[in-house]
């Protein structure tokens, strides 16, 4: 272990000598500290010292070229005195580096852990992927603070995103830390969304007139991909949900009792969907393909569709149907229920829901029918011909 006098002469013309890897030089006047020298030309300063149980410890300062001699020597003197005074100079270096990324959480632990309990865990990855990970991925978690959340929800909003969209984000963020502090990840002291509050989630009700029926059925029957299409006319016909239908099999319908089975609906119970008459029709219309489960296989991987997005934007465009979502045919096969007097009781069964609530964001289409079931008296009693007076109570 060669001593010198480390000056910056000294340490700009220090070499590592013929046939050895590196050379570790020791500063003659300061205890410990070194210059470590390699074949490779590069030159890293570092300060040793020896822990409270005795052992030889070496702390890296840095490169010669980022840094001056007089900074590593002051660094290398606040290591020695942490030391001396039987501190660990390594300890917060350890902890920062023990704190993960979003990115490397996301991916080592919460994702393996949703993906055991939760049947909507891709629908999270997917956020994550969008919407989170490319603006706070590469962040450590102590480095993520409320005001990048909300910049991040800010950008969405500025970008024309829905409330639903940015509520989900900031959701998943508030969810999976409050996992990581469960999980006593480390750099996790606390939530960084506390005091960031949802926005008022705009309920949009977009419902299919009679004549934007039509138009679509038309569009519908005479679309190129049949398999797509028809999926879309079952999604109509019944009110569905889209994976309800897009991964129905030929097993799952009851043709006695008229019904499909979904094995496990989205409130991870099964529940059976009723078929109506042009249902039944359509199913008895579909040819059944050799060693495939599927009633609705998509004609290039011959499994469900993993989304309509392309045929269902062929066929609303072709329909003239603006602003029209796959998920608004569900809206309107109720509001057509609801229109013609049927219950919100039944309605909630034909749909699924397990919540009267869901249901009640319909009740004002009901509230309509009974306003017009009420004019029949005004017409009965006007085409009476008696004359009503007013009444002075």
């Amino acid at each position: 272990m060669p001593k010198a006098v480390l000056t910056r002469p000294f340490v700009d013309c220090a070499t590592c000598g013929p046939g050895k890897a590196k050379v570790d030089y020791f500063d003659s006047e300061q205890r410990g500290f070194m210059l470590e020298v390699r074949r490779s030309g590069g030159k890293t300063f570092y300060q040793r010292y020896t822990d409270e149980r005795g052992r030889e410890r070496q702390y890296k300062i840095g490169p010669a070229d980022a840094i001056t001699l007089d900074q590593a020597r002051k660094k290398a003197r606040i290591i020695l005195a942490q030391a001396l005074l039987g501190d660990d100079p390594q300890a917060r270096r350890r902890e920062l580096r023990a704190i993960p990324t979003l990115a490397e959480l996301v991916r080592d632990r919460y994702l393996p852990h949703v993906k055991a309990y939760k049947r909507s865990w891709r629908t999270d990855e997917t956020v994550f992927r969008v919407h989170i990970l490319p603006v706070l991925g590469t962040k450590p978690l102590d480095e993520i603070t409320g005001d990048a959340i909300a910049d991040l929800m800010q950008r969405m909003r500025d970008r024309g995103y829905a409330s639903g969209t940015i509520n989900r984000v900031l959701i998943l963020i508030r969810f999976i830390f409050n996992l990581a502090r469960k999980w006593k990840i480390a750099g996790v002291k606390e939530n960084p969304t506390f005091g960031l509050n949802t926005a008022p989630d705009v309920q949009r009700d977009r419902f299919l007139s009679p004549e934007e029926t039509q138009r679509l059925i038309e569009s519908i029957n005479i679309d190129e991909n049949r398999s797509a299409a028809q999926t879309i006319m079952m999604l109509l016909l019944t009110g569905a949900r889209r994976n309800e239908v897009s991964h129905a099999k030929w097993d799952y319908i009851d043709w006695e009792r008229r019904t499909l089975l979904v094995p496990i609906s989205k409130t991870g119970r099964p529940r059976v969907i009723a078929l109506n008459g042009r249902a039944m029709a359509l199913l008895r219309s579909i040819p059944r393909l050799d060693d495939n489960p599927y009633i609705f296989p998509s004609p290039i991987t011959g499994r469900p569709c993993p989304s309509l997005h392309f045929p269902w934007t062929r066929i609303k465009e072709r329909a003239g149907l603006e602003g029209v979502r796959l998920h608004d045919l569900r809206h309107s096969f109720a509001s057509f229920l609801v229109n013609e007097g049927v219950s919100l009781y039944v309605v909630q069964g034909l749909l699924g829901h397990t919540q009267p609530r869901t249901t009640q964001r319909y009740a004002h289409l009901a509230q309509n029918t009974l306003n017009n079931a009420a004019e029949i008296v005004a017409q009965v009693i006007g085409g009476s011909g008696a004359k009503l007076e007013s009444a002075v109570i």
